[in-house]
């Protein structure tokens, strides 16, 4: 099952992990979000933001596409060159992620056998 985190929750565990008050770490997490994103924002036409032992963040030009198709009507369209994020996991993250999943017994459930008469 998919889990959401927010960014209360990556203040809640920063904060635990620096040993400091809740409401000191969201000022700092949403300061270093903010900053991420207008970094991002103002990127010209491209930027490469590197946190190691993390990873790298990029804002990259895409190609024109002078033929495209839309899948809907068939209609052929022009798509203009626009501005995408992409991430890259770092190494320390990759080897993490890398890990085996734990494997689980298969879940079986079995009916009650009915009693003859």
């Amino acid at each position: 099952m998919k889990m959401t985190i927010t960014k209360k929750d990556v203040a809640k565990r920063t904060a635990k992990l620096v040993g400091e008050k809740i409401y000191l770490t969201e000022k700092v997490v949403d300061g270093v979000f903010t900053a991420l994103r207008e970094f991002m924002e103002e990127a010209n036409p491209e930027i490469r933001i590197e946190i190691r032992d993390f990873g790298v963040f990029e804002v990259k030009t895409t190609k024109p596409k002078p033929k495209a198709r839309n899948p809907k009507t068939g209609e052929i369209i022009y798509v203009p060159a626009r501005r995408k994020t992409h991430f890259k996991a770092g190494k320390l993250l990759k080897e993490v992620l890398k890990q085996p999943l734990p494997v689980t017994a298969p879940t079986t459930t079995t009916a009650p056998l009915e009693a003859s008469e």
